[in-house]
């Protein structure tokens, strides 16, 4: 459907292109002026906004052989001719240039009481020349591709290094993706430009990716950080030792265990964590004092007569105390 704005606007120079350009090259002509000016590329930029409108409405109509065609009539009919509103036995006005194409007369008086967009929407098929509640409609860019969904489990180190993956999206073919490294258990990715392609060159929609992380049978994911439970004897635990703790995908590191480290205590390794461009983990490292299960006849003699040679004190009579207090 025409537009009133159309006599005064050149579509094809606002794209840079002659009237006889092809339609491939109408497309790759508003690729490129779309990919320069599209709000994304020029946050902030109010003119780099307005010229997107600008050429998206200009491809919006010449890419469609319908309007194209309407709008060359259209251009044609006003050459030559400023369409002002004409004082009665003015020439040069809008009704003076209608009124001599469509056979003179009483052209006047029609146009007064009609008015443009009757004449137009006459012209080009429907009365009211698309006029809604608020003014005439206005003519936007291409369509945008639709969203699309899709899922996928990641192994533990596939989700924390990151990776390229194939997907099948919902209604889609087959694509392959950028996992970025850092990803966690339940995050939602949102894949710019994957979705469905747009029916008449716009831009494509996104691809809304839900992630599901197996879990891993040493490390445990805390964020940034990643956890692991190093277990040391009582011995280690009681005299102090230097132990190997591993690392996730890397060679093991050697920790310094300090002499009456109890279990539960946490032992940090700067820098050995999940690496993502927002930050770099650390490795923590949970001590776990392991009790023997089975003694020999030999070690259980030692350690009673370790026991006997220790102060007689009541590692619980704090917690009794405390627990008192309460009652």
């Amino acid at each position: 459907m025409a537009s009133q704005d159309w006599f005064d606007k050149d579509f094809y120079s606002v794209l840079g292109v002659k009237k006889d350009v092809s339609e491939a090259d109408l497309k790759k002509t508003y690729r490129k002026l779309a990919r320069q000016y599209h709000p994304d590329s020029n946050a902030g930029d109010a003119k780099a906004e307005a010229r997107f409108k600008e050429i998206s409405e200009a491809y919006s109509v010449l890419s469609d052989p319908d309007q194209r065609t309407e709008y060359d009539q259209v251009r044609a009919m006003g050459s030559g001719a400023r369409f002002t509103s004409g004082a009665p036995g003015q020439s040069g006005g809008f009704e003076d240039v209608f009124g001599s194409m469509f056979g003179g007369g009483n052209r006047r008086a029609g146009f007064q009481q009609n008015g443009f967009e009757d004449l137009l929407g006459g012209m080009f098929g429907g009365g009211g020349f698309g006029r809604t509640s608020g003014g005439y409609q206005g003519y936007g860019g291409p369509t945008r591709g639709r969203d699309q969904t899709a899922s996928t489990t990641l192994d533990f180190l596939t989700a924390i290094n990151g990776d390229t993956i194939s997907l099948q999206p919902s209604g889609g073919k087959p694509i392959k993706v950028k996992i970025p490294a850092g990803v966690s258990d339940g995050q939602k990715i949102r894949l710019k430009a994957k979705g469905e392609a747009s029916p008449d060159g716009g831009e494509a929609g996104d691809l809304v990716l839900s992630v599901t992380v197996r879990k891993h049978p040493v490390f445990e994911r805390d964020g940034l950080n990643l956890r692991v439970d190093v277990p040391v004897t009582f011995v280690e635990a009681t005299l102090g030792a230097t132990v190997e703790v591993p690392t996730l995908g890397g060679e093991p590191v050697r920790l310094r265990v300090a002499a009456g480290t109890p279990s539960g205590r946490v032992l940090r390794v700067k820098g050995r964590g999940v690496v993502t461009p927002k930050g770099t983990g650390d490795l923590l490292a949970t001590v776990h004092v392991a009790v023997p299960s089975h003694l020999s006849d030999s070690a259980k003699k030692h350690l009673e007569a370790f026991a006997d040679a220790m102060p007689k004190e009541n590692p619980r009579a704090e917690l009794l105390e405390q627990a008192g207090g309460l009652r």
